[in-house]
């Protein structure tokens, strides 16, 4: 007979929606059944509640999930299951895309809509994302289409559009507070990353950089490239640095250049991800926003840090 492992089922919810209530519960145990469920406990009133499951790690999880799902719809409820083990479910390294994940915008999209490419650029972005093409060619690619573009607009771009994710804030200000190191690592811009690193508190930050002639885009970006290797480099090279083991780090991110990241990070979270990531990863949030990473880890609402002003 297969060991049995303990794991937390988490449902969590939007803030802004809290949804979560004892008739939802109920709608699960009769599929709970052979789960020993126990130890359950609200982590915030509507919008997190947790009870511990014993399940076998090679039973149908995902298929589990998916009944869940189904006998909670249509409600907009977020259903994960993760490890359960005390000492490493609070992760001590936090590694986060930026762009449509920290922040609510993909600043090149955002570039491209200031000089009237929105459309053509946004396309070959969403393909990127999706996985249908490698993410260096789709940025080198697109990054050609600004050049000559006023490097002022960065600045611009910056300053009106750029606004950040839900929970963000308080995701790395808790993180943080309990000890965990957070570093944005994106295969967007630093001079966005920078700014955003700097705002929210961010231990580390990497990004690519566009290069600038004469004060005018130059149409492309300094190499190597940061896109899929390259983050997961990033997420071994500060495993490695902070003495953790992997089991101690926590990913996120939305696009297939986050896949190699999300998949070697001790959680991987899906948030609000294109189809192929939310297949990939271990965890995944549709409805809630970026506290519920928090919810994950064990966190109750009591125990957040204030977050930075958005």
């Amino acid at each position: 007979m297969p060991a049995m492992m303990r794991y937390a089922l988490l449902l969590t919810a939007s803030p802004a929606a809290p949804v979560i209530d004892e008739a939802a519960i109920a709608a699960l145990r009769p599929l709970l059944a052979s789960a020993q469920l126990s130890d359950q406990r609200w982590l915030a009133a509507g919008t997190a509640w947790e009870g511990l499951v014993m399940m076998s790690p090679h039973s149908e999880q995902a298929s589990l999930r998916a009944r869940l799902a189904a006998a909670l719809a249509p409600r907009p409820i977020d259903i994960n299951l993760v490890p359960a083990e005390a000492a490493r479910r609070r992760k001590k390294l936090l590694v986060a895309d930026m762009e449509s994940t920290i922040i609510e915008q993909e600043c090149l999209d955002e570039l491209a809509a200031r000089v009237g490419l929105r459309e053509r650029i946004s396309e070959i972005t969403s393909r990127a994302m999706r996985g249908e093409l490698a993410f260096e060619a789709a940025l080198t690619e697109r990054v050609a289409l600004l050049k000559g573009v006023d490097a002022g607009i960065l600045e611009d771009i910056y300053a009106s559009r750029v606004t950040l994710m839900p929970g963000a804030a308080t995701l790395v200000a808790t993180m943080r507070r309990h000890g965990a190191h957070c570093a944005l690592v994106s295969g967007g811009f630093d001079f966005f990353s920078e700014r955003i690193a700097a705002r929210l508190q961010f231990d580390s930050q990497q990004a690519n950089r566009l290069e600038i002639v004469e004060g005018r885009l130059a149409g492309s970006v300094r190499q190597p490239i940061l896109g899929r290797e390259a983050k997961l480099a990033s997420l071994i090279r500060l495993t490695r640095e902070l003495e953790l083991d992997a089991s101690e780090t926590l990913a996120v991110g939305d696009g297939a250049n986050d896949l190699c990241m999300l998949r070697a990070a001790g959680l991987g979270v899906a948030f609000r991800a294109k189809p192929i990531v939310a297949a990939a990863a271990a965890a995944r949030i549709e409805h809630g926003d970026l506290t519920a990473l928090l919810y994950l880890q064990g966190y109750a609402r009591h125990e957040f840090a204030d977050g930075l002003p958005a």
